[in-house]
């Protein structure tokens, strides 16, 4: 590989880890090709990706990045996994691939420029959907007026009450 060639490769990566909110650094030595190549499927759905490349060229590219911080695990056999929007899917299916696959090995993870840990991660992984949070959001804030609604129409309903009991009265008297 030139140096042309290797200066294209650090520019890409390099715009890879800008975009990057989530980033993990991962070991697949042991992995078959068909299984990376699932792996990447399952993340290409939740718009992330992996990536393969030599650590010298890693090094280069995450230098003035937010995933900087992970530039000394960057030894052995390093394949990235570059998430761009939701955390949580990506790290759903990393966390599902890795306890399929006991082979793939979670070395670091950095979430918005911060190392976190590989359990941290798992827990990201269990949390729900970005939609579904979302959802149960708007029904929290939905039930607020509701109940507002409710609470303040209980006071005419109960005084109707009332008076159509002080009627009854009057009648049966």
């Amino acid at each position: 590989m030139n140096r042309d060639e290797k200066s294209a490769i650090v520019s890409e990566l390099n715009d890879s880890f800008n975009r990057a909110k989530f980033t993990v650094v991962t070991d697949y030595c042991g992995l078959k090709v068909s299984e990376l190549q699932e792996l990447r499927i399952q993340l290409r759905d939740c718009n992330s990706e992996i990536r393969i490349a030599k650590n010298t060229l890693l090094k280069r590219a995450v230098t003035d990045t937010a995933s900087d911080v992970l530039i000394e695990d960057f030894t052995g056999t390093t394949a990235i996994v570059m998430g761009y929007d939701d955390p949580v899917a990506p790290a759903k299916a990393l966390a599902n691939f890795a306890k399929a696959h006991d082979k793939l090995q979670i070395r670091a993870v950095a979430l918005d420029g911060e190392k976190i840990s590989s359990e941290a991660m798992v827990a990201l992984s269990k949390l729900p959907g970005k939609e579904v949070l979302l959802g149960q959001f708007l029904s929290v804030l939905n039930s607020v007026p509701t109940g507002l609604v409710q609470v303040l129409s209980g006071v005419p309903r109960t005084f109707l009450y009332g008076l159509q009991a002080i009627k009854e009265q009057k009648e049966q008297a």
